[in-house]
């Protein structure tokens, strides 16, 4: 290889410990204060670890299928709709801007945001349901998506590999969902943030599909919050930061907290739940247990078939279920 040194690479993570030591809280996680990676590696010189890990995780394959992969809709007709692609890019643009605002580490908190749905299989919830069901009939244990994530990023990408993640993004993208909050709190932010994005822009899609009409949404939540998405999502991030400042956690305020989640609980009863979603839920919930009972059945190893599964596309595994219909096994 050639020598790599250099006036900036040899300069680069003196200047970068000195940034932060000035700019960051106290609170924050210092990029060259990691608790390590699974296995020891030569440093980059001119990126931090979690600048690092950036990198990686929006180089993989994993990262790239996002774009096919459903937020609400299945396989949607419009180009304007969001996929799990522009909810995770979302969720880490807001996430890095909170985290900015309150001096933690930028990078880190868009490690993890970008990490945190590699392992969400096709079809959204409905998808990782209907995994989970049918683990749980033949096999006796689940699936979430989050825990898929980390495998994804753990032993999947790099041919077996992994990406070899430090352990606060891993960290951070096990607990964005699920039980146990994030050690740090960049992970906090980034867990908190999810929901911010995902009811805002679910709102704006359903309402886009003609599933909602603006003046279906709850009047008081919305008065309170803002009657655009944009607004909703400013009132909430400065709550969210004024809130977390005085607290030196990460938290929302009482009253915007409780506004949004029931808006949330509302989303779930009229557009993730709602009757529109039944027929649909109902065909991806079938497209999963058809082609998991298929793989498993042709003696695929269980944890080979939820690699495989998890992995899909909507498009790809509509078009193996056809396939199955077809007879050919889609082999």
């Amino acid at each position: 290889m050639p020598e790599l040194a250099g006036r900036v690479a040899d300069d680069f993570e003196t200047r970068m410990r000195a940034h932060e030591d000035e700019w960051l809280s106290p609170l924050a996680v210092r990029s060259y204060e990691s608790r390590g990676r699974m296995r020891d590696e030569e440093p980059c010189r001119v990126r931090t670890p979690f600048q690092r890990d950036r990198d990686r995780i929006v180089h993989t394959k994993a990262f790239r299928r996002l774009k096919h992969k459903t937020q609400v809709f299945i396989d949607p007709r419009g180009d304007h709709y969001r996929t799990r692609l522009t909810h995770t890019l979302e969720t880490a643009c807001i996430s890095r801007g909170v985290a900015r605002a309150l001096r933690l580490n930028e990078d880190l908190t868009e490690a993890i945001g970008l990490g945190h749905d590699l392992g969400h299989p096709a079809f959204g919830h409905a998808g990782e349901e209907a995994l989970d069901e049918v683990l749980r009939e033949r096999f006796g244990r689940g699936f979430q998506h989050n825990l898929h994530s980390l495998r994804v990023v753990d032993l999947l990408e790099r041919d077996g590999r992994g990406l070899n993640l430090t352990w606060e993004v891993r960290d951070g993208i096990l607990k964005h969902t699920g039980d146990g909050e994030p050690d740090t709190l960049e992970g906090r932010i980034v867990r908190l943030v999810d929901r911010v994005a995902y009811i805002n822009h679910d709102i704006d899609d359903a309402v886009r599909a003609g599933v909602l009409d603006p003046g279906d949404l709850p009047g008081e939540e919305i008065e309170l919050l803002g009657d655009t998405g944009s607004g909703r999502i400013d009132t909430l991030v400065h709550d969210l930061i004024e809130t977390s400042e005085r607290a030196g956690d990460i938290r929302q305020g009482d009253e915007i907290g409780e506004a949004m989640m029931s808006l949330r609980a509302f989303m779930f009863e009229r557009v993730y739940l709602g009757p529109h979603a039944r027929a649909e839920h109902a065909r991806a919930r079938a497209a999963v247990r058809r082609i998991f009972s298929h793989l498993i059945d042709r003696g695929e190893a269980v944890d080979e078939a939820v690699d495989y599964v998890a992995g899909m596309t909507d498009r790809f595994a509509l078009a193996y279920v056809e396939s199955l219909s077809d007879g050919d096994g889609a082999d």
